[in-house]
C-alpha cells in the first residue's frame, strides 16, 4: 500500500512529459565518481578570475533522446541533456561527461534496450573515503538509486570513475583499494543488488604522483561483476587532468561496448579473487580502429 502511495506521489509530481516512463521499465545506470564522470569536457579556467566556463558544444553522440532520461536533483525525471551532472556537481562547472555517449551508443546498437534512466552522483574532487558509508555522498547515492528504482526502475549498472584525488599522498593509496571494495560491497548490499554490474573506469591522470599505483589498485580489486575500461591514452583537456569532449565521447562508447558484452558471474564462481575481468585499454581498441580503417 505505502509503495502505491509512493509511486502515485511519484507520478503527480513528474513533468506531464516524463509521467509515461511510469507505464515502462526504466533501465537504471548510476553514474558515481569525481570530476571526469560528472564531465569537464570543454570547460575551461578562465584566467583572470579562475572561474571554469563551458563552451556548449554537444557533439552528436551526445544530444538528447527521447528514450533517454535522467534523475534531476529533486528526484524527478526529466529529459536527458548536457551538463547531465549540472544539478548534482553543482558547486563546479559541469560540461560534457561520458553518461550521454554511453546511453546513446547503447541504444543504437541494441534499439530494443528500452528507456534509459540516468542517476546522476558524482562531485568533482572527492575522495574515496568521501564515498564511504555513512558520508553524504554515499548516502546520497543510495537515496536517489533507490527512488529511480521505486519509480518502476531496475538497476543495470554503475557507471564509476575516481581516484584522481586518491593520487596525491601514499597514505590514502595503501588504503585505497580496500576502502575501494568496501564502498562497492556495501553499496550493493545497501541497493539490495549483490551482483550489481560495476563498470570502472581506469586513471588517465591524477592530482598527484601515485597515479600508477592507483591504476594497479583498481586493476585488481577482485571483486565479481567489475569490469574495467582504461582512460589512459584519451585526450586531456589543457589542464592535464581532465578529459576533453571527445575524449568522454569515446569513453561513453567504450563503456556501452563493455556493458553490451557484459555477463554477469555469480558468487559461486568468485572463490578465488581475480584481477579486473574484461580489462579495455584505449590503445587496444584505437589500434583495432586503424587496422578498420586501413583495411
Amino acid at each position: 500500500m505505502l509503495s502505491f502511495i509512493a509511486l502515485a506521489l511519484l507520478a503527480y509530481a513528474l513533468p506531464i512529459e516524463c509521467q509515461n516512463l511510469l507505464k515502462h521499465k526504466v533501465n537504471i545506470i548510476i553514474l558515481a565518481g569525481q570530476s571526469n564522470m560528472a564531465g569537464r569536457g570543454g570547460v575551461a579556467n578562465e584566467t583572470s578570475t579562475g572561474i571554469g566556463t563551458w563552451d556548449g558544444v554537444v557533439p552528436p553522440q551526445c544530444q538528447p533522446n527521447p528514450s533517454i532520461f535522467r534523475l534531476s536533483a529533486d528526484l524527478a525525471w526529466v529529459k536527458g541533456r548536457e551538463p547531465i551532472h549540472a544539478d548534482i556537481d553543482a558547486r563546479k562547472t559541469d560540461g560534457v561527461g561520458p553518461g550521454m555517449s554511453f546511453a546513446n551508443a547503447v541504444l543504437t546498437k541494441d534499439p530494443n534496450f528500452g528507456v534509459v534512466g540516468l542517476v546522476p552522483c558524482a562531485v568533482g574532487g572527492t575522495t574515496i573515503s568521501q564515498w564511504q558509508k555513512g558520508e553524504f555522498l554515499y548516502e546520497q547515492l543510495v537515496k536517489r538509486a533507490e527512488m529511480a528504482q521505486q519509480s518502476g526502475g531496475v538497476y543495470r549498472a554503475m557507471l564509476w570513475y575516481q581516484g584522481e584525488a586518491d593520487t596525491v599522498n601514499e597514505e590514502d593509496v595503501e588504503l585505497y583499494k580496500g576502502r575501494l571494495k568496501t564502498f562497492f560491497d556495501n553499496l550493493r548490499s545497501d541497493l539490495h543488488a549483490p551482483l550489481l554490474p560495476i563498470f570502472q573506469v581506469i586513471l588517465a591522470s591524477g592530482e598527484g604522483p601515485y597515479i600508477e599505483e592507483v591504476r594497479e589498485a583498481q586493476l585488481n580489486i577482485g571483486l565479481p561483476n567489475v569490469k574495467c575500461v582504461d582512460a589512459k591514452g584519451l585526450p586531456l583537456e589543457p589542464d592535464g587532468l581532465h578529459l576533453t569532449t571527445q575524449a568522454q565521447v569515446r569513453l561513453g562508447e567504450m563503456l556501452a561496448d563493455a556493458y553490451l558484452r557484459f555477463k554477469p558471474r555469480s558468487l559461486q564462481s568468485n572463490n578465488v579473487p581475480t584481477p579486473c575481468s574484461n580489462f579495455v585499454p584505449f590503445f587496444i581498441i584505437t589500434a583495432q580502429f586503424l587496422w578498420i580503417i586501413l583495411t
